[in-house]
């Protein structure tokens, strides 16, 4: 929606209620569908075909399909509160989705998953997780009229008051300085930039400010772009080194512009951008030796970053300047 394609964002939303609508009940909710809607994605390998610079294996289908990742209730809803105005009248299926998202992720919020990052191995308790349940409580109880849901908003507001005691007290680490990547690790996560921008904590908390200097600190690479955790440390279950994300310094100069820290953000933006090939796309990641392209190409993510970034800069310098004037 912030990039002005208001019928593009609304067949986008039906599409995703429809695919999701009939996915979930006594389990979590099925992070993704096939273009056709296709609910099983089994991951297989296509052993006669290579990629890249003969890169393998090849795979279709995705291994996370069918991973818990409790952050899909608050994008969901967090799109429905953007539409608001879009969405015309709600049918009797899809208040009832909606709801049915607000209450499972009241629900399910205290529940360990896989996170927004498909780590592999055991779930936890990521801290983005806990936030995104928030996330979607929040815009429950502002969509409640709409959705005809009052019955719902005491219950959906205690359980965002827990969610918001347990992420201040178990998700931060005073000795790291920010939120961590789950509760009781030391591990620091990108994701942390979000805070802010889904209005979990206001941009000039102390503990956001903090957390904005961790990743430049300590997830900045030499070019000045964004890691989305160190994997040294296997927190992902997986082995080997990666590339920076651009997503992720998409989200560092959106935050820096929030925090009313534009020149830093206007910087760390044109970096990042600056990766766009000759057609203007732009890459999943960059290698942090070469400057070369990487992942997925072209990577949706990366380019919604980059969209929600400018709008945010641009936001916040006319809001500079009328406070000069």
């Amino acid at each position: 929606w912030v990039a002005a394609c208001p019928d593009e964002a609304y067949e986008f939303f039906d599409f995703m209620a429809s695919a999701a609508a009939g996915s979930f009940t006594d389990r979590p909710l099925q992070i993704m569908f096939g273009i056709g809607g296709e609910h099983d994605l089994s991951e297989r390998t296509l052993p006669h075909l290579s990629g890249w610079r003969d890169s393998a294996p090849v795979r279709v289908g995705n291994g996370a399909w069918d991973q818990p990742q409790l952050d899909v209730y608050g994008e969901l809803l967090d799109a429905a509160a953007q539409l608001r105005d879009q969405l015309g009248v709600l049918s009797g299926p899809t208040r009832d989705f909606l709801v049915g998202l607000a209450d499972a992720a009241a629900a399910r919020w205290q529940q360990p998953d896989n996170g927004i990052w498909e780590v592999r191995g055991e779930p936890r308790h990521f801290v983005h997780s806990k936030v995104m349940c928030w996330v979607a409580l929040d815009r429950a109880v502002a969509l409640a009229h709409r959705l005809d849901a009052e019955d719902h908003v005491a219950v959906w507001k205690a359980a965002a008051e827990e969610i918001r005691a347990a992420v201040e007290t178990r998700g931060w680490d005073e000795d790291l300085g920010a939120f961590t990547q789950s509760f009781g690790s030391p591990d620091l996560d990108a994701t942390v930039l979000l805070l802010p921008i889904v209005g979990f904590l206001p941009a000039d908390d102390p503990r956001v400010l903090s957390s904005i200097d961790a990743v430049r600190d300590q997830l900045t690479d030499a070019r000045g772009l964004v890691h989305r955790y160190h994997t040294r440390s296997g927190v992902d279950g997986l082995d080997g080194e990666e590339g920076t994300f651009l997503l992720c310094t998409f989200w560092l100069a959106h935050a820096l512009a929030l925090a009313g820290r534009i020149e830093e953000g206007t910087e760390v933006f044109e970096r990042a951008a600056g990766y766009v090939n000759d057609v203007g796309l732009l890459a999943e990641e960059v290698d942090s030796t070469t400057g070369e392209l990487l992942g997925n190409f072209p990577q949706a993510f990366s380019h919604i970053g980059l969209v929600n970034a400018a709008w945010a800069l641009d936001q916040a310098a006319r809001s500079d300047s009328t406070r000069k004037a």
